[in-house]
């Protein structure tokens, strides 16, 4: 191809790249906004029930494989003892 060509098809490329963007960002716009509304036009937020969260107290926990804080990988029957196990998972600030 050409140098100028390759001009040629660099501008054509450039002409119609805003409008797309534009378009596709409006796009975007309405449809992303529209997402979870009601008829109003207000969001509705269903609140979450923590304590509905993850396995229940006396439920049985599906299998897992995890690191634990050594980086050793464990899983439910590594930590499983006679009486069971009691699993704690605790969310600290300090990543």
């Amino acid at each position: 191809m050409s140098g100028k060509q390759e001009r040629a098809r660099t501008m054509s490329m450039k002409k119609h790249t805003l409008p797309l963007a534009v378009t596709f960002s409006a796009l975007l716009a309405f449809a992303g906004g529209a997402v979870g509304q009601d008829a109003d036009g207000v969001a509705e937020r269903q609140p979450i029930v923590v304590a509905e969260l993850g396995p229940q107290v006396g439920e049985r926990v599906p299998d897992f494989e995890m690191v634990d804080q050594f980086g050793n990988m464990r899983d439910l029957e590594s930590v499983m003892g006679p009486n069971g196990a009691m699993l704690l998972f605790h969310r600290s600030a300090d990543w």
